[in-house]
């Protein structure tokens, strides 16, 4: 639908370059000698990968039941693909909700490896300023705009996947007008 390649590009490279083990080398530090040697890869990483590759697989496979997906790509950067190819004939409130999820965990592939101004480029949700801040202790976006408060008076804040929804639902906004 959307044809955004950015989250397959975030997992193939929270993959390639945050899978492997930390290297220490001299004078990092005085530390104790290990007894047991390290994993050789973060398995931080390895499990959030398949964490993501586990939630499309369910997402595919409860959304047609009647066409049965078939086995997904052992490579999981190809997850994606497999997603849109085998729910490409649904709905298109169906694709969006698909659309979304991919897009929610390309962000989430993304603050993972550090990048948190993939938020200061969406629009807060509640008032439409730019400029929304991550705020890693609860793991939401916050809006700076003073007056975007909530009835507490407390700034108002948005999960990962409100952002996902109200992007994908833009890019498909333009695109239908476009049309």
């Amino acid at each position: 639908m959307l044809g955004d390649n950015t989250t397959e590009h975030r997992l193939r490279l929270l993959q390639a370059e945050y899978t492997q083990h930390e290297r220490r080398g001299p004078g990092d530090g005085r530390t104790a000698t290990r007894t047991t040697s390290p994993a050789p890869l973060n398995l931080n990483v390895i499990d959030r990968i398949q964490a993501a590759v586990h939630e499309i697989e369910e997402h595919t496979r409860a959304a047609d039941w009647t066409h049965p997906a078939g086995p997904v790509p052992a490579d999981a950067t190809r997850v994606y693909e497999w997603a849109r190819q085998h729910t490409a004939h649904l709905d298109p409130e169906r694709q969006q909700a698909r659309e979304t999820l991919i897009y929610r965990q390309g962000l989430e592939h993304a603050i993972a490896m550090g990048d948190t101004t993939v938020i200061r480029k969406h629009p807060c949700p509640g008032c439409g300023c730019w400029g929304l801040l991550w705020r890693p202790a609860v793991q939401r976006a916050a809006c700076i705009n003073r007056y975007c408060t909530d009835d507490d008076g407390i700034s108002r804040s948005w999960p990962l996947a409100t952002l996902a929804h109200h992007h994908t639902a833009r890019q498909l906004g333009l695109k239908t007008s476009a049309t």
